[in-house]
């Protein structure tokens, strides 16, 4: 006789949590995306750079477009949402983070299933997240 042990295929509870999670965020940011690009094309907010100065700092790399055009790196942007070619990056911002949400999200759900060592790494890989893109750690974005 055999010992077998019977594997389901099923998901758990806190993985089709964080999928849920996972997919109205990507549908949020997808949304915002769409209507921060409408905003941008119909030029209801001006643009921070005219069309004829991005196309030619284009060819440039990251430091020099930056230098510039006069645009501070990391969270600067923030302070840029008034500007047509600036609003997107709330929907970037939004895709970027919807994986820190999915993991605080499955914390409790981890902690009433007594996975304890599961709940700390949920909530140590989402700290990690966010200093990563707070700037705490290297520069930031």
């Amino acid at each position: 006789m055999e010992d077998t042990e019977d594997i389901t295929m099923e998901a758990t509870p806190e993985q089709v949590l964080y999928a849920k999670v996972l997919e109205k965020g990507m549908y949020v940011g997808l949304l915002i995306l769409f209507i921060t690009y409408a905003i941008y094309m119909f030029g209801i907010l001006d643009p921070y750079l005219p069309i004829p100065q991005l196309s030619r700092l284009w060819t440039q790399n990251v430091h020099e477009y930056l230098t510039e055009a006069g645009i501070q790196d990391g969270w600067a942007w923030v302070g840029m949402l008034r500007y047509g070619d600036f609003v997107n990056f709330i929907g970037i911002a939004m895709l970027a983070g919807v994986t820190i949400m999915c993991y605080i999200a499955i914390i409790p759900t981890l902690l009433r299933n007594n996975d304890k060592v599961y709940a700390a790494l949920a909530a140590l890989e989402a700290l990690v997240l966010i200093a990563a893109a707070s700037g705490l750690v290297a520069g930031g974005h």
